[in-house]
């Protein structure tokens, strides 16, 4: 296809797609999937290898948010039956932290609920980060606190922060019609702030809450223009108890057409399959790694993902390899550029299942519209209770 051979040229001179020729990746037929991800996947190889590098969630404050975002199952007026505490202790998350560092995570991301962190909150995870870090040798740290007041991002990475996330979750025309309680603005304000202290930024989107194509160019074109270290592609998982609790519009092969737009658009950029990679991608997933360079392991924020042992399996028999400590994420022109490495993800209101059920045998492609609801399983495990975590 002479669109691929085109995207392939501009990716591996980090030259940006026009519009048309991002929404044709989306438009493309299951026919030419394979081709598609062998195109990405030349781009991919190009800047990152076939490293993937692996991440690890905590939540330090689960649930209770006066934000209304229709996804999040920790949303104002959510009755999902997720986990809901306040702050952890510092070493209590160290503890959690140090659970996924063994697994082979690189980077540790902070998040707690709410609609930005107080002045008190920051102290308390700036003593959380110290604490992680003199625990846990080389892990890298992401704090995802919600929106920031001026000063917050540089008190965050005096305390030893690596990087901060902020996604922008979708496009600015229809952010109104997902959340009402803050704005598309407010979220791109708090991205510069993180950017502008010296954080690592990361920031990316949300896929399946019934947008358009054009939406999702849309958003993946203005985090090419915000340029962030990473972006994170999450899969809405529909929470039963959430607005969009009956949202059910993605297929696996949708979510790589996705994730290979996304490459094409940020070509250098660490791109990571967040939430729902489980859920959505299913026996898929090994594909996606030609796209993405990075995972997160274990469990999500309220919802469990595939176990730890599983993904290291998948990362091996799929012949890529799991990022070391040692080695630098990002392309040298972009850490020469300025920037910081990695970027962690969060926020995205859960994410994954562990997957343990078998599926039902089934004769015919699935479609969108068949709900994978055994899929959605509340984490009752790891941060907020007694129990060992998934790494």
């Amino acid at each position: 296809m002479d669109l691929l051979n085109t995207l392939v040229d501009k990716g591996l001179r980090r030259e940006l797609p026009t519009r048309d020729e991002a929404l044709a990746v989306l438009a493309t037929s299951d026919d030419d999937l394979l081709d598609v991800v062998a195109a990405a996947g030349k781009v991919r190889r190009h800047w990152f290898g076939r490293r993937v590098k692996l991440n690890y969630l905590v939540n330090l404050k689960s649930g209770l948010c006066p934000e209304d975002c229709s996804y999040c199952s920790q949303r104002l007026g959510s009755t999902a039956g997720i986990l809901k505490y306040t702050w952890l202790k510092p070493d209590q998350a160290s503890d959690a932290a140090a659970a996924g560092v063994a697994g082979g995570a690189k980077r540790v991301c902070l998040v707690a609920s709410g609609r930005g962190p107080t002045d008190r909150d920051v102290d308390r995870v700036s003593e959380t980060i110290k604490t992680i870090k003199d625990n846990n040798e080389g892990v890298e740290v992401c704090a995802c606190l919600g929106l920031l007041s001026d000063g917050q991002a540089e008190r965050l990475r005096e305390a030893g922060a690596d990087a901060y996330n902020h996604n922008l979750n979708t496009s600015e025309a229809t952010y109104g019609e997902i959340t009402t309680t803050h704005t598309y603005e407010d979220r791109v304000d708090t991205v510069q702030k993180a950017h502008a202290a010296g954080l690592s930024a990361c920031s990316g989107l949300i896929a399946g809450m019934g947008e358009t194509d054009e939406d999702l160019v849309d958003v993946v074109f203005s985090l090419r223009e915000l340029d962030p270290d990473s972006v994170p592609v999450n899969f809405l998982i529909p929470f039963e108890g959430t607005p969009l609790g009956r949202e059910w519009n993605l297929t696996p092969q949708r979510c790589l057409r996705i994730l290979a737009m996304t490459r094409f658009v940020c070509p250098d950029v660490e791109v990571r399959i967040a939430g729902g990679r489980e859920v959505h991608l299913r026996t898929m997933q090994p594909l996606a790694l030609h796209l993405a360079n990075s995972i997160f392991l274990g469990d999500y924020l309220t919802s469990e993902g595939q176990a730890g042992k599983a993904d290291l399996e998948m990362i091996a028999d799929a012949g890529f390899e799991v990022e070391g400590t040692d080695q630098v994420t990002l392309p040298e022109h972009r850490a020469a550029e300025g920037c910081h490495d990695g970027g962690g993800v969060c926020g995205s209101g859960g994410g994954g299942a562990c997957g343990s059920d078998a599926a039902p045998e089934a004769s015919e492609p699935r479609t969108a519209a068949d709900a994978r609801t055994d899929l959605v399983a509340v984490r009752r495990r790891g941060a907020g209770t007694d129990l060992a975590p998934n790494a």
